[in-house]
Order: C-alpha cells, then sequence, then structure tokens
C-alpha cells in the first residue's frame, strides 16, 4: 500500500532550503510512531535531509545516483517506475512516501492513501505539495493537535483513502 505522509503551512508549503520551516514536536513524534517498523521512501535531498537512514524503517531512496553513494542497507530505486514495481512487489506492506514534492507528483495516480498533517501558520517556502483532487478520496480520521507551548501553531492530522 502505498501511503503519502507529509505537513504542510498554510500555501501548501512543504520545504524551505532543504528542511521544514517549522519545528513541530508533536508532527515529529507523528511521523515517527507512524513509520517505524515499516517502509520510508524518500527522494534524494528529502533523505540527506533526515542526515542518516531512520532507524526501525526500510529505508529506500528514489535517485539517478548510484547507490554506493547512499549508506548500506539503504536501498536505491532509480525512477518512478521502479517505486511502483517495488510497490507491487511489497503490496502487503505500508511504503510511506515522505517527500519530496516531485516523488509526491510523480506517484499522485498511484497512492492508495493520504497522512497529512496541515499546520495553519504562514511560513517562507520554496517547495510545495503538489495539487491533490480530494474527490478521489475519502477521510478516513482527523485528529486535532494539542497546540503548547512546544507546539505553538494550530493543526492537525488527517487521513485520506482513496474511493
Amino acid at each position: 500500500m502505498l501511503i503519502f505522509l507529509w505537513a504542510e503551512s498554510n500555501g501548501g508549503v512543504i520545504g524551505y532550503q532543504g528542511q521544514l520551516p517549522w519545528h513541530l514536536p508533536a508532527d515529529m513524534h507523528y511521523f515517527k510512531t507512524t513509520t517505524t517498523g515499516h517502509t520510508v521512501i524518500a527522494g534524494a535531498k528529502t533523505f540527506a535531509s533526515f542526515g542518516r537512514p531512520l532507524p526501525h524503517r526500510t529505508n529506500v531512496v528514489v535517485s539517478h545516483r548510484d547507490a554506493s553513494a547512499f549508506p548500506t542497507g539503504v536501498t536505491v530505486l532509480n525512477s518512478l517506475d521502479a517505486v511502483r514495481q517495488y510497490a507491487q512487489a511489497h503490496s502487503t506492506d505500508q511504503l510511506y512516501v515522505v517527500g519530496g514534492a516531485q516523488l509526491f507528483s510523480g506517484l499522485l495516480n498511484d497512492v492508495d492513501r493520504l497522512y497529512r498533517t496541515t499546520i495553519h501558520a504562514d511560513f517562507p517556502g520554496d517547495t510545495w505539495m503538489p495539487t491533490i483532487n480530494y474527490d478521489q478520496f475519502i477521510k478516513i480520521g482527523e485528529r486535532v493537535g494539542q497546540r503548547d507551548a512546544t507546539n505553538p501553531y494550530d493543526f492537525e492530522f488527517e487521513r485520506f483513502e482513496r474511493r
């Protein structure tokens, strides 16, 4: 099952200068607990932003670079078709596509579920989430996040499944 997992702020911003433009520990915790024990699929820039392979997860990177450019144990796929083949071969697994925008855009017609964190705040951005036709999905879950001293923005977690 192919699942998009991302956070976006007002205007669909998902990144700025290779990083998240906000600090929201609750979203990082959600990301970790949701993806642990499963597979994360990231573009090379998104993977580089992690600084290392994510522990307790199968790490897959989509890149034209040779596998030797990545740490041992990271699976490297060189195209969107290779991702589709990987997803087909692992159809019973939860495969979380975690960015970047090109990967989201290229796999939009293939995704089964969407896990979106919406942050109700304005941030500078140079990377935006591609437009998603939510008419093709049904909301299957929603949880409002708890704003507090360490999570200073209004936010919510939403899950959608393809109709």
